[in-house]
């Protein structure tokens, strides 16, 4: 069923009007745009957007929806090095008036069962899981166990304080992590602790998630127990 919603839902294209841009922190910036009021997802999803303000070759890509459905905007947060791809550079160039086209939402990378979860996160693949416990919050209801491990060589790590505040007022529990060995031991307290029952999203650059999806499974996690979001920098 989630197969062909997500075919009917990829050739939905709406106009997204641009609201406002900022840096977030060292290379990394979020776009906001209008939502309708018939746009909705699920916090995880992502969505295809292509650039209409400007003629260039690549100009659709897909991202992450980093906002959830209630806020009302929909939220771009993503890394932009110092030789920004064609396609960044026209998102940076977005100004009042400008629109963005948005097929989808779609994908698989959400929560669904009220089960043991661990969420994964590598540098920019924070993005998903901000949307999903804002869900969490916005739901008032506590998800059973939810634990984010963030791993991230830079600090501070992108929406700390956003994470630290969701944190008290929700069941999940935040760790930040800057040393892969530190996920691996973090990984193996879950593993310990939820048995044959956790799941497992992983989002992050294509090395984190595969190295983090290899781990997984050589500690016999199931590949149906593990979700992934990879990220491609693009």
């Amino acid at each position: 069923m989630a197969f062909f919603q997500d075919m009917v839902s990829i050739f939905k294209k709406r106009e997204l009007p641009f609201i406002e841009s900022f840096q977030q922190s060292a290379g990394v910036y979020t776009f906001r745009f209008e939502k309708a009021e018939d746009v909705t997802w699920k916090a995880g999803q992502h969505g295809l957007f292509t650039i209409t303000h400007q003629k260039i070759k690549d100009h659709t890509r897909p991202f992450t929806i980093a906002s959830f459905p209630e806020e009302g905007i929909i939220q771009l947060t993503m890394k932009v090095s110092e030789q920004p791809s064609e396609f960044k550079k026209a998102i940076l160039s977005l100004e009042d008036g400008d629109t963005i086209k948005m097929a989808g939402p779609v994908g698989s990378f959400y929560l669904k069962e009220n089960t043991p979860t661990v969420l994964i996160a590598g540098g920019i693949g924070i993005t998903p899981f901000r949307s999903m416990i804002k869900q969490i919050e916005a739901d008032h209801h506590s998800h059973t166990q939810v634990q984010l491990l963030y791993l991230e060589s830079t600090k501070p790590h992108l929406f700390q304080e956003e994470l630290d505040d969701l944190a008290k007022k929700t069941s999940v529990q935040v760790t930040y992590l800057d040393q892969r060995d530190d996920l691996n031991k973090a990984l193996d307290k879950c593993i310990s602790s939820y048995s044959n029952n956790g799941r497992f999203f992983v989002a992050g650059p294509k090395s984190m998630v595969a190295a983090t999806t290899t781990y997984l499974q050589n500690q016999n996690i199931r590949k149906r127990h593990i979700k992934k979001d990879t990220f491609y920098g693009y």
